[in-house]
């Protein structure tokens, strides 16, 4: 059980908070003021969640004080710079008062589970070693050779402060890639800002992101910092940077090259020290090539490219995200623990997945909302199979299997002659005993895993039979 520090002078909301993380198993002591906080002994507790505002000083000198115990910051004085600040000096997160209850509860689980992931315990990271460094911690799953590949390069590039590029498609979890390269670099202490290009509009997005001086414009009533500048000492993300404006590159690359930036009205140029990564699921060399995308921009941020494969290369993954995420979210909901049918495995393993990660966790929340009790079928899912099984076999195969010819074992001549491959001995075998063998049985039978049971299934266009029980 995670033990808690709650620092807050307001009694209403110390009580509401203790209660509230005391309702989800999590062991808390609270206090009123800093100078309580202080007498503390740090080391027991997991987290501290502390305000900004104390009677004696600001929550922010808890994090020095804290050791290695992460340091949470809630405050009513919601605004970009005491976020900056806060993050600069330490704090591991960010929460503005009035905050959700499930707002609360995602930040406490996610920077628990982020300091478990930093300190793992020996042999306990699956595929991996403990000294191997290669599965970042960011919560980032998958064990399949692309995602194990790309744990590797992020090992490799995110101690550098090299600019990295981050292709895949929409979904496929570029920012969580984006926070690992972060948290694995000297800046780690520094803040992380993300900016979707995407949802500024086109003529504030150069003020958003350089800031502008008084009067630089019709409505700039006062100096405002942009959030490049905000990044200084840290990291900045772009995500979706195929969006961003052609003026906006053209700033962007003065960033890159020269290290500064000029405030929109102003006529001097600031440095900044800011770690650049991007994030697309567009093709910047495409849209270089027409004239949409700054050549030279792109190939400033191409330093090092980091593709995410779609979730219907994964193979395996797909099952394992959708276990992590149907835990996430029945212990998000206050649900009791529930589980996957072996019919709606079967139908993850077999979805295409178009919307990929993101898409599969709207289903699993969907199901977990819609189920009556702790099975969760396929018809929870929401997903429809439209591929026929058929597409997948060879005429000569479907003759065979129409015609019931039995199976035998090849001899040496036959296997070297390719007559029986080890997708026909799969299908045979699968066809032949999956009406007198559960699908454990097969599994062993055929010595793989029932998950890799699943994917060759899925491949070849075998559907497992119903049990007529």
């Amino acid at each position: 059980m995670s033990h808690i520090l709650v620092v807050e002078d307001e009694t209403i909301i110390r009580q509401a908070v203790r209660r509230l993380l005391q309702r989800h198993d999590y062991e808390v002591t609270d206090v009123d003021s800093l100078d309580a906080a202080r007498e503390q002994d740090f080391s027991q507790f997991d987290l501290i969640i502390s305000d900004l505002r104390l009677p004696g000083g600001n929550g922010t000198e808890l994090i020095e004080l804290a050791g290695k115990t992460p340091v949470l910051i809630m405050t009513s004085y919601a605004s970009l710079r005491s976020a900056v600040d806060a993050m600069k000096m330490g704090a591991v997160d960010y929460i503005a008062k009035p905050f959700d209850h499930d707002e609360m509860l995602r930040s406490v689980k996610h920077i628990l589970s982020e300091s478990k992931l930093s300190q793992p315990e020996q042999g306990s990271a699956k595929g991996t070693t403990a000294s191997s460094g290669e599965t970042p911690a960011s919560g980032i799953i998958g064990s399949c050779e692309p995602m194990l590949l790309l744990f590797k390069k992020i090992s490799k590039v995110a101690p550098t402060d090299a600019t990295v590029l981050i292709q895949g498609e929409s979904g496929t979890g570029k920012e969580l890639v984006a926070k690992a390269l972060h948290m694995q670099s000297r800046r780690v202490n520094a803040p992380m800002i993300s900016v979707n290009c995407a949802a500024i509009p086109e003529t504030l997005i150069e003020s958003e992101l350089f800031g502008h001086e008084k009067g630089a414009f019709t409505g700039a009533t006062a100096l405002r910092q942009g959030l490049v500048e905000a990044a200084d000492g840290g990291t900045l993300f772009l995500d979706e940077i195929g969006e961003l404006p052609l003026e906006a590159q053209a700033r962007l690359l003065r960033v890159l090259q020269e290290g500064e930036i000029r405030r929109v009205g102003s006529v001097q140029s600031r440095k900044v020290d800011v770690r650049l990564i991007a994030a697309t699921h567009r093709n910047l060399k495409e849209l270089a090539s027409v004239g949409e995308f700054r050549e030279d921009l792109y190939y400033r941020l191409n330093v090092v490219e980091l593709h995410l494969p779609p979730l219907r290369n994964r193979g395996d993954d797909v099952l394992e995200l959708a276990e992590a995420l149907l835990v996430r979210c029945y212990e998000r909901m206050n649900h009791a623990p529930m589980h996957f049918t072996d019919e709606a495995l079967m139908a993850i393993a077999e979805y295409n997945w178009p919307g990929n990660v993101r898409e599969l966790e709207n289903a699993v929340e969907r199901a977990v909302i819609l189920a009556d009790d702790e099975a969760i079928g396929p018809e929870q899912l929401g997903i429809e199979l439209s591929s026929s099984p058929d597409r997948y076999l060879s005429e000569s195969m479907r003759q065979g299997l129409l015609e019931n010819v039995p199976y035998s074992e090849p001899n040496d001549s036959q296997s070297a002659q390719g007559d029986l491959s080890l997708d026909d001995y799969f299908m045979h075998f699968v066809l032949e005993n999956e009406a007198t063998m559960t699908e454990t049985e097969l599994a062993r039978k055929l010595g793989i895993s029932r998950k890799s049971l699943w994917e060759r299934r899925q491949r070849l266009g075998i559907p497992r039979k119903k049990s007529n029980k």
